[in-house]
């Protein structure tokens, strides 16, 4: 993990996260709130955010790891959403959409997103020197 303040409470946000959309995902369809989105935008808007947390904290190396990590995630609630039989169905088009938000989270946090957390440590560490002064 990159050097923060609190990495444990960085990560536990970013598995709440992760814990939310399994619950959401795999809640009753009649369950669901209605929106105006289309949900394969929705699903890759949830898996760019997911990469871009994992890799602000976590160094270049482990990308890769994290962006297979998400793309099982992906994989697995579509098929518990198969199995489950309660107003959901497994659709591969969910899976794509999912993969697609992985590689644009992933080529932003290549391009410079990837180790934000720290970007907001230094931040919070400059504004704590001064307001102490």
């Amino acid at each position: 993990m990159l050097p923060v303040r609190h990495p444990r409470w960085w990560l536990v946000f970013g598995w709440a996260w992760i814990i939310i959309a399994i619950v959401v995902c795999l809640l009753p369809g009649k369950n669901l709130p209605v929106t105006h989105v289309s949900d394969k935008i929705e699903h890759a808007a949830l898996y760019a955010f997911l990469m871009i947390w994992f890799a602000g904290l976590y160094p270049r190396s482990r990308y890769t790891l994290i962006a297979v990590a998400l793309l099982l995630l992906g994989v697995a609630i579509e098929l518990a959403q198969g199995a489950m039989h309660l107003g959901r169905t497994a659709d591969v088009r969910d899976v794509i959409a999912n993969s697609i938000g992985v590689g644009i989270g992933l080529t932003l946090s290549l391009l410079g997103l990837g180790g934000w957390a720290q970007w907001i440590d230094g931040w919070a560490r400059g504004r704590a020197a001064t307001t102490s002064d």
